[in-house]
């Protein structure tokens, strides 16, 4: 590694530790020639799998896109950013985990709705509207009817149902 004081291409490692959750390793270095001390922050580069769309076109997963979708479809809805960011991690570790070069936008729609669905039940419905391309309102009342058929808990965001707020 490179001393950023004096450009120094020998630096010697004092102390590694994990960071940020496992997710990164944090190096204390010092720098050899000017003994400078300095600290790195070292991160697994990890690639999403290409996004084939319904039409064939090949693009790089983006991530603004995913959370700008998932946002679009929470609007004005009760549910907090950190639990958004979190559906949005779990949707990248299922993509990594898939082990693919290449998914089908179809998959990745598919792994946001079921996302959504624990998140909130009527952003899940605003979601597979557009997605799905619902034709009447009988495709609406098909999809409500059975997630009021699914839904097992009582007055949780997850059983569709607001909860109650106090004033």
């Amino acid at each position: 590694m490179r001393c950023p004081f004096c450009g120094a291409q020998d630096t010697r490692v004092l102390d590694s530790r994990l960071a940020n959750d496992g997710d990164q390793v944090r190096r204390r270095r010092e720098c050899h020639v000017c003994k400078e001390r300095f600290t790195t922050h070292e991160v697994a580069e990890l690639t999403l799998p290409r996004i084939v769309k319904r039409d064939g076109i090949r693009e790089p997963f983006e991530e603004k896109k995913l959370r700008a979708g998932m946002l679009r479809a929470l609007e004005k809805r009760p549910v907090g950013s950190d639990d958004i960011e979190a559906a949005i991690n779990r949707i990248k570790q299922d993509l990594r985990a898939m082990g693919e070069r290449e998914i089908s936008a179809q998959v990745l729609g598919e792994q946001v709705m079921k996302e959504l669905r624990l998140l909130d039940h009527v952003a899940f419905v605003r979601f597979a509207s557009v997605y799905r391309s619902f034709q009447d309102v009988s495709e609406f009342t098909d999809m409500i009817e059975h997630l009021q058929t699914t839904a097992t808990d009582g007055g949780s965001v997850a059983s569709g149902k607001e909860p109650v707020r106090q004033k």
